[in-house]
């Protein structure tokens, strides 16, 4: 039975550039709501430097992760609750449906609580696919770096390679070419698995060059990247290039893998696939925002939009 138990209206998971946009958007409305975070800020917070956040001309990951907390909290109220250190375990639907029909969802987390909503927005990010070679670690924010947006202008006049052959490698280095000496491509495979006029059109500039059939083995340097070691998997032989900056686009992991399965409907890559004029997932009264669905750009202005539109609809959802 349900009745002795509270219910939310919404519950939002993810204390980053979606989940927090949600976030006040929902105090505003006086939604009664509660924000499960395992942190704050997103993926941005590893950055050093953040140059493309709006309102601010540079603005340091940490900072910004400071910034992001205080302004959520500063709702905080008796319809507004926030939860930090929490890491969701399962969603799933409760077996009683409230008084509208609607479903309930129960949403347990690691430390065995349980909460009972209307709604949830899923705004649980992802994380970039780390690049497995030796000393990749050890020169990561020293050379080395997984957002060509955030630290791109960091290596103006300099000669950085991309590794990946995705769209979104060739989208990194669109955007390296601007103002990097030269941009080397070094894909592992045989052929590019980017859209194919993406290719050609990043391929006319003469500062860019490819490397194919290269699996990137070590990343050397002293205090900051000097170059990376590969082996052309053609004929075995192991190769330097000397580089200043290696951006890593080898994909990301989308943190879904606490949904229960069949909830929602996902892609190949387990990203959650939304309705992206509303960001509604295949179940209703579930909505994802961010880089946990399956939309193409990775940016933090996107999560915010998405965050808007999430919040948006599912305040309608719930009033209409």
């Amino acid at each position: 039975m349900i009745e002795n138990k509270k219910i939310y209206e919404t519950i939002i998971i993810g204390g980053g550039p979606a989940g927090a946009t949600a976030a006040v958007y929902g105090a505003r409305k006086k939604l009664n709501t509660l924000v499960l975070t395992k942190d704050w800020g997103g993926g941005s917070t590893v950055s050093d430097t953040i140059e493309n956040w709006t309102g601010e001309i540079e603005i340091k990951g940490k900072d910004l992760a400071k910034k992001i907390e205080e302004q959520v909290k500063h709702y905080i109220s008796d319809t507004f609750e926030v939860k930090e250190f929490q890491e969701v375990k399962s969603i799933e639907k409760n077996e009683e449906k409230n008084e509208e029909g609607k479903d309930i969802f129960k949403i347990t987390t690691l430390f065995g609580e349980e909460f009972l909503t209307e709604s949830v927005l899923i705004a649980t990010g992802g994380k970039r696919r780390k690049l497995p070679a030796k000393g990749a670690d050890i020169f990561e924010h020293k050379g080395l770096t997984y957002c060509a947006s955030c630290d791109g202008p960091v290596f103006t006049g300099k000669d950085v390679v991309v590794v990946g052959g995705g769209n979104s490698a060739f989208e990194s280095a669109s955007q390296l070419m601007a103002y990097c000496k030269s941009v080397t491509i070094l894909n592992r495979g045989p052929e590019f698995r980017a859209e194919p006029t993406m290719v050609e059109s990043v391929l006319k500039n003469e500062n860019v060059k490819t490397i194919l059939n290269a699996e990137t083995t070590e990343v050397f340097g002293d205090e900051f990247v000097k170059g990376l070691k590969y082996t052309d998997r053609e004929s075995g032989e192991e190769k330097e290039l000397a580089v200043e900056g290696i951006f890593v686009e080898i994909g990301s992991i989308p943190a879904t893998e606490f949904i229960q399965e069949g909830l929602v409907k996902k892609n190949n890559f387990k990203e959650i696939i939304v309705n992206h004029l509303t960001m509604e997932t295949s179940q209703k009264g579930i909505w994802a925002a961010g880089d946990c669905n399956d939309g193409i750009y990775r940016q933090n202005g996107v999560a915010i939009g998405d965050g808007v539109k999430a919040i948006e609809n599912l305040y309608g959802y719930l009033k209409a």
